[in-house]
């Protein structure tokens, strides 16, 4: 028996496709078998397994867990929940690698599998392994089990474990994604008050789409604390890895923001410590980080790249820009959006200050959103290849860790193609709006030597 995926659907950190279209029962059986193939070949012989709240994630689940015991592996199955869940599972359960059927923040007709093997992640060749096994029938077989475990209270107390939360007024915007069942128990155990906004799962996401790096996605957080007056309001996306949020005020506090105030209190306990920021990340939160006493690191955008690099440095936190959140310190090295939200009302806290106070002592920098340029897979990384050879050329000041991020003395622009989808993307900061408008045009002029068009926004 062999199975061919379509090659669209095998990406760099994840496994991910159109339900009916690229993706299916039959290339979820085709995971476990490989995946299941992979952990027996390593030694183990237990996986956990979870879901998001999309419509087609519990068949799915079932092709999967299948697969797995046609490996002979067993299955744990801890069912509905966001994403870190399934991490601590791995953790918590002592199993050999874990399964999460998630499409994160995709549109609801997407789904896709995210995966650990051990407590590392399984990414990049690991991913396109699983095609080479599928195509060639390369799969062991045997006869696995399955259980369920019902894991959210555990989830829950471990979120807890050692948090002495002060009494605030926050809002909680779960957007109908995986989050939503532990938000609800989790803000139960916290002192003040909490309102809480679409915690119902829902695969159709009718309130708003959960993608918090999205700012218009926050308009209903952003009512619900002007309504109440909180402190601040939390956002997660689709399957709870990420955090987005915003302070008393209604201001977006950006993931390069928070992993600043996040750094505080971890480079109190550790000194000199490295802390990691992706290379989309503001120069402000590498200058903090160095003002702290810290080790700024900038790294290459993915959650699979900075959990690798993380292990090798020993960072006991690292983010992105994106709201991907990282701790080793207290905790186990994953991105958590519900334990970052934890540890960033605690970081605020033990400030002194509101979010909105350390937000206004924020450097004052212009900055764009993520932009993004149509290029096809097959040009994009000689686009990036082409602009820093000519950079190099030209004597500019290139970091090119990922893709180039060219250094001005009043800003800097970055150029790099995604890993995940057939563009470009870019982004730039500055100290005021007409050194902006010069490295925008700076940016726009290397593309278009490339024959790449000006950017639109998102």
């Amino acid at each position: 028996m062999t199975h061919v995926f379509d090659p669209s659907t095998l990406r760099e950190y994840d496994i991910r496709g159109v339900i009916g279209k690229t993706l299916g029962e039959a290339d979820a059986h085709a995971i476990g078998r490989g995946f299941g193939t992979r952990i027996r070949r390593t030694g183990g012989s237990k996986v956990a397994v979870g879901y998001d709240g999309r419509h087609s994630s519990p068949a799915l689940e079932a092709a999967l867990v299948s697969g797995l015991n046609e490996s002979g592996v067993d299955a744990v199955r801890i069912g509905l929940g966001p994403t870190p869940m399934l991490y601590f599972a791995v953790h918590e359960l002592e199993c050999d690698g874990g399964v999460m059927i998630t499409g994160s923040h995709n549109p609801p007709d997407y789904n896709g599998f995210k995966m650990m093997l051990g407590h590392g992640p399984f990414y990049g060749d690991d991913i396109t392994g699983l095609g080479t096994m599928a195509a060639a029938g390369d799969w062991e077989d045997g006869a696995g089990t399955s259980h369920s475990v019902d894991l959210i209270d555990r989830y829950v107390d471990r979120l807890m474990k050692g948090f002495s939360p002060p009494a605030m007024t926050i809002a909680w915007d779960a957007g109908n994604g995986s989050a939503g069942p532990v938000v609800e128990r989790l803000t139960a155990r916290l002192p003040g008050k909490h309102i809480l906004l679409f915690t119902d799962v829902d695969g159709d996401f009718p309130n708003h789409h959960p993608d918090p790096t999205e700012e218009h996605n926050l308009a209903d957080l952003k009512a619900a604390v002007a309504a109440n007056g909180c402190d601040m309001g939390l956002a997660f996306d689709g399957d709870g890895d990420r955090l987005g949020a915003i302070d008393g005020q209604g201001r977006v506090v950006w993931g390069d923001q928070l992993l600043g105030l996040l750094a505080e209190p971890v480079l109190k306990a550790l000194p000199g410590a490295t802390i990691i920021g992706d290379i989309k990340s503001s120069q402000a939160l590498f200058d903090r980080v160095a003002e702290l006493g810290g080790k700024p690191l900038m790294w290459k955008t993915g959650h699979s790249l900075i959990k690798a690099k993380m292990k090798e440095t020993g960072a006991p936190l690292a983010g992105e820009m994106s709201g991907h959140l990282f701790f080793k310190h207290d905790y186990y090295g994953f991105d958590d959006g519900l334990y970052a939200a934890v540890r960033l009302i605690g970081a605020v806290a033990a400030s002194g200050h509101s979010l909105a106070a350390l937000k206004d002592a924020m450097p004052a920098l212009v900055n764009t959103p993520e932009l993004r340029f149509p290029c096809a897979d097959t040009r994009k990384f000689a686009v990036v290849e082409e602009v820093r050879a000519r950079l190099a050329a030209s004597g500019a000041t290139v970091d090119a860790t990922d893709g180039v991020r060219v250094t001005t003395p009043d800003g800097w622009w970055l150029l790099r193609a995604s890993n995940t989808q057939d563009v470009l993307v870019a982004r730039a900061e500055a100290t005021s709006d007409a050194a902006l408008a010069r490295l925008m045009a700076d940016l726009n002029g290397a593309l278009a030597a490339s024959g790449v068009g000006a950017a639109g926004g998102h």
